[in-house]
This record gives C-alpha cells, structure tokens and sequence, in this order.
C-alpha cells in the first residue's frame, strides 16, 4: 500500500517538474532570439521592440498548469489509484512541457522576425495561442481521468 501511495506522490512531483523543465527550456530558446533581435536593433540603430518580451514569457503559464495537475494528482490520493496518478503525471508533464518548450521554440522564430521587421504580432500570439491549447487539452483530459 506504501508503494501506490509514494507512486501516486511520485506523479503529482513529475507534473510540476516536467512542466517546469519545458517553460525552462522555451523561456530560455525564446529568450536568446529575443536578445539577438534586440543586438541587431541596437547594431542597425533602430529601437528595440519590447514585445518580444512576451515571448519569452509564454510558455510559463505551463508551469501553472504542472501545478494544477499536481494538486490535483495529490488531492486524488483517496479516490485513484497510485499507478493512475503516477502515469498521468507523467504523461502529462511531458505534454505540458513539451508544449512549453516548443512553443518557446516557435517564440523564438517569431522574435526574430518580428524584430527584424516589425510586424506580425499578432500573427505570432495565434499560433503561440494555438500550442497553448494543447497544454490546456492535456491538463483538462488528465483531470477527467482522475474523476
């Protein structure tokens, strides 16, 4: 009985983790394009675009959404089972971070273009918008597995 409670633990802590480990990896991916955008800026003597800043910042709110799922994974110990916690942990935590750091990715390529030109912004935020989703799909799907 020990083992099902430390593995249902176990997927609450690989939810968090997981999740945070691709906001990481996107802020971080979004974050040195937005930086080299903001060099040649100031190298061709234009102004630096603030906005890129917000892609460098999307692809936090996953880390939220690891937390979500891990309060829930660990409120569920009464009601799921250790094994069912563990793997949606998991798998979710993937997911999730995996969302997370491609859509730092895809931020990344909208920096670089919208620094060097100065339009699409809102182009950007869609398609940014549109991989969001499917973390959110991931946490709501894992939250009706656990009932």
């Amino acid at each position: 009985m020990e083992t099902m409670k430390v593995l249902g633990e176990l997927g609450g802590v690989l939810a968090l983790a997981l999740s945070a480990l691709g906001s990481l990896l996107g802020t971080h991916a979004a974050a040195c394009a937005a930086l080299g955008a903001w060099r040649k800026c100031h190298e061709e003597n234009r102004p630096m675009p603030v906005l890129l800043v917000v892609f460098v910042g999307a692809p936090l709110s996953q880390t939220i959404y690891g937390m979500i799922l891990m309060t829930a994974l660990l409120g569920a110990a009464a009601t799921a089972p250790g094994t069912l916690r563990c793997a949606l942990g998991l798998c979710g935590g993937l997911v999730i971070g995996g969302s997370a750091w491609v859509q730092g990715r895809v931020g990344a390529l909208a920096a670089e273009v919208s620094g060097a030109t100065g339009k699409g912004f809102g182009n950007f935020m869609m398609v940014i918008g549109v991989i969001e989703t499917v973390a959110l799909f991931m946490l709501v799907f894992a939250l009706r597995a656990l009932g």
